[in-house]
């Protein structure tokens, strides 16, 4: 694809090349006996060399321009193919980001599902406390208790309060983070 002003470039160049040959013609025919003097002549003869070179000058200038009109067009090309692949590198990525949002859509929902089956069984106590601890820490309301420390804040229980946590019938906690402990 060639732009405009290129377009205009050649042919303005073009353009010139023809008139500086008709010149060149037109004065050529002078050297058929029209003009006897030497020294007319001799300018005549100047004018058509330096028709000639302004001419060859015009030329070398044409063929830069029909160079880069040829690169553009080759970049364009490359351009187009490029975005062409990227195009249905994009539809591909994009059909696999659907099926894995439906998929992570219908897994959502099964777990939503088997949540709320879960918690009907659950104390009401307990549920309630688990729902306003999640917010506050980070989506993360009940823990472990591994070997004396909590999972939640990695701290390890003092001797007393393990041993508190372990004979309590209620809902256990974490002293420091206050996060539902799972014996």
């Amino acid at each position: 694809m060639v732009a405009p002003s290129q377009l205009l470039d050649l042919q303005a160049i073009d353009s010139a090349i023809d008139r500086l040959d008709a010149r060149r013609r037109a004065l050529a025919g002078l050297y058929g006996g029209a003009v006897a003097n030497a020294k007319e002549l001799g300018s005549i003869q100047h004018e058509v060399d330096n028709l000639k070179k302004r001419k060859s000058e015009r030329e070398d200038e044409l063929l830069v321009v029909l160079e880069r009109r040829e690169d553009v067009e080759r970049r364009a090309k490359e351009a187009e193919e490029q975005g062409t692949e990227l195009r249905i590198a994009a539809d591909h990525v994009a059909g696999d980001a659907a099926r894995e949002l439906d998929e992570v859509t219908a897994e959502i929902m099964t777990r939503r599902d088997e949540r709320a089956r879960l918690a009907a069984g659950i104390d009401p106590e307990l549920l309630e406390l688990y729902e306003d601890l999640r917010p506050q820490k980070k989506g993360v309301a009940a823990v472990a208790l591994v070997d004396g420390v909590c999972q939640g804040c990695h701290e390890k229980l003092s001797s007393v309060e393990l041993d508190r946590v372990k004979r309590t019938d209620g809902i256990a906690r974490c002293e420091y983070c206050r996060r539902i402990l799972v014996l």
